[in-house]
Formats: structure tokens, C-alpha cells, sequence
């Protein structure tokens, strides 16, 4: 029973690479999330341009689908057979 249990807990979904490909994608996606950020007003009588800025309208989701990119790439990656 113990040898079962030793060999159905060393195999891994995933390998090392698909782990790092998805820690980058968190943090591509984090990032667009925080290029996302600021531009408000603090007097709701005042309008701020820097909400329809370039870095929210095209910087930031762009940096974010990247990092969904890549979370979905390294899902699906397979692992090589060792």
C-alpha cells in the first residue's frame, strides 16, 4: 500500500516550466491590473483626462491578455517524459 502511495505522489501534473510560465502570467496579469489603476478626481466637479489615457486603453489590457496567454499556454503545455 505504501510503495502506491509513493509512486501517486511523485507524478506531477505539471514540471517546473509550467509552474514558472504560470507565476509570469500571475504577475503580467497583476501588473495590467495595476497599470489599470489612478486617474480619478478627488472633487467629483472636476473631470480628469487621465482617465482615457494610452497606458489604460491600450497598455494595460494588452498586458493583461498576455498574461492570460500565458496561464492558458502553460495549462496546456506537456510536460516532457523523463
Amino acid at each position: 500500500m505504501e510503495k502506491n502511495t509513493k509512486e501517486y505522489n511523485s507524478i506531477m501534473v505539471f514540471d517546473k516550466k509550467n509552474y514558472i510560465f504560470m507565476a509570469v502570467g500571475v504577475l503580467l496579469i497583476v501588473l495590467g491590473l495595476i497599470l489599470l489603476s489612478g486617474g480619478g478626481s478627488d472633487d467629483p466637479e472636476v473631470f480628469n483626462d487621465a482617465l482615457f489615457n494610452t497606458r489604460r486603453l491600450v497598455i494595460a489590457p494588452l498586458v493583461m491578455f498576455a498574461g492570460f496567454v500565458l496561464e492558458f499556454y502553460a495549462i496546456l503545455r506537456k510536460p516532457k517524459k523523463q
